[in-house]
């Protein structure tokens, strides 16, 4: 499902055990672009498609799932919970993504 509203990702992070800044960071944005998130409160998140699938899949990546059912929600994926808290403990996603990208590039050029 997405996430949609600011509570659900206030919620969702307070699941992960996360705070703003390691969402923002893991999402490769500002925390300010957080706040605001959730400042939204119960209506829709007015960031981009793009921010907002960002911190998505950065929250993801902690175990949590969203729900979108009658009501906009979250959970945490109890079998991933493992994964999650060793996650929460390296370096953020955007990080890990850029070390990839630059790993990528380096062996194409050796090519």
């Amino acid at each position: 499902m997405a996430l949609v509203t600011g509570n659900q990702l206030k919620a969702a992070r307070a699941l992960a055990g996360v705070d703003q800044q390691h969402v923002a960071d893991s999402a490769g944005v500002n925390v300010n672009t957080i706040r605001n998130m959730e400042a939204r409160g119960a209506e829709p998140i007015t960031s981009s498609a793009v921010t907002v699938r960002n911190v998505q899949v950065a929250l993801e990546a902690l175990g949590i799932e969203f729900l979108n059912h009658a009501r906009p929600g979250v959970r945490l994926n109890i079998l991933n919970e493992h994964a999650a808290a060793k996650r929460r403990s390296t370096r953020p996603l955007a990080a890990t993504k850029k070390a990839h990208r630059k790993a990528a590039t380096a062996t194409e050029t050796k090519r």
